[in-house]
């Protein structure tokens, strides 16, 4: 049960309080941990140091050419932002797919990488958008992480204890293109995934993929780039046929788990359709075809 509760509107207090308090454990939305308190999956922190009323930690802007999100910018925000939408598509597609209408208006970026679910839909768009997390402590030490390799397992991060993600750094993408995330779900709300993919893609003036990145959710420890897709996919015409070699590739290299959401092995069939279709929307968006956000709703009835 908590017994020390603290809302500092800096964050030299919220990091002063981290510091001071190894108990502490800094909230924004808090939609994470509240879920699993009330499901008993985990306890309620002795020492909560509540964030969400510093406002450096709520900015969110473009600065030279990159995107830069503080630690509580919504899910909301992301999926309807005009830049997000246009640039960081892939981005976009996982915001809006989020929980609910509710979670997505309280859930913050910073939480969902900080909570560290190997099921999160934000952290692929952000891994293979090559993202940079920056991780700050009292006294003016910081330090930046590449999203890639914040998590460590299940619910543990790179971060020391004391250590605050304060914000979110996501370069522009090389002109040619195009982003997507798709999960399988089976319903429209509330949902966690099964299996998702995000692909960044980029075309040559000929067609052909000239870069290619994947990352996978829900199939490992923690969301894992697909290298094997990816190197299947340099070069190739971008078709049906090399997303669904690449998608192969994927699926073989994966290691899911069987759990009460699904057994490995409809995972792993589950992820070869899901892979080819991300590529597909990825591709289409670097050719200027308008793919609607979500690109998970647009996904549903595609071919493979």
């Amino acid at each position: 049960m908590t017994s020390r509760f603290a809302a500092p509107t800096t964050l030299a207090d919220a990091l002063a309080i981290l510091a001071a308090d190894r108990d502490a454990r800094p909230v924004a939305g808090g939609t994470d941990l509240v879920v699993a308190a009330r499901q008993g999956r985990t306890t309620l922190p002795e020492s909560i140091v509540a964030i969400d009323r510093i406002a450096e930690l709520g900015r969110h802007e473009v600065v030279d050419g990159s995107l830069v999100l503080g630690a509580l910018a919504s899910h909301d925000w992301l999926a309807e932002s005009p830049d997000v939408r246009a640039d960081w598509t892939a981005l976009a597609d996982a915001s809006a797919i989020v929980g609910s209408p509710a979670t997505r208006g309280t859930g913050t970026i910073g939480g969902n990488l900080m909570n560290a679910s190997p099921a999160a839909d934000t952290t692929a768009p952000l891994v293979v958008l090559d993202a940079i997390a920056t991780l700050q402590a009292a006294g003016g030490t910081s330090r930046t992480v590449a999203v890639a390799d914040l998590a460590t397992a299940p619910g543990r991060t790179v971060a020391a204890r004391g250590e605050l993600l304060t914000s979110v750094t996501v370069p522009r993408p090389a002109s040619g293109s195009g982003s997507a995330y798709i999960r399988l779900e089976f319903r429209r709300a509330m949902e966690i995934a099964v299996v998702g993919a995000a692909a960044l893609v980029t075309l040559n003036r000929d067609g052909r993929i000239a870069a290619a990145r994947v990352a996978l959710t829900a199939v490992a420890p923690t969301i894992v780039r697909a290298s094997p897709a990816e190197a299947a996919l340099i070069g190739a015409t971008a078709d049906a046929a090399a997303f669904r070699i690449a998608a192969e590739a994927a699926a073989a290299a994966a290691r899911p788990i069987d759990d009460v959401r699904a057994r490995a092995d409809y995972r792993r069939a589950m992820l070869v359709v899901v892979v080819a279709r991300t590529l597909a929307a990825a591709a289409a968006r670097a050719r200027g075809v308008s793919i609607p956000i979500p690109a998970s709703r647009w996904a549903h009835g595609q071919e493979v």
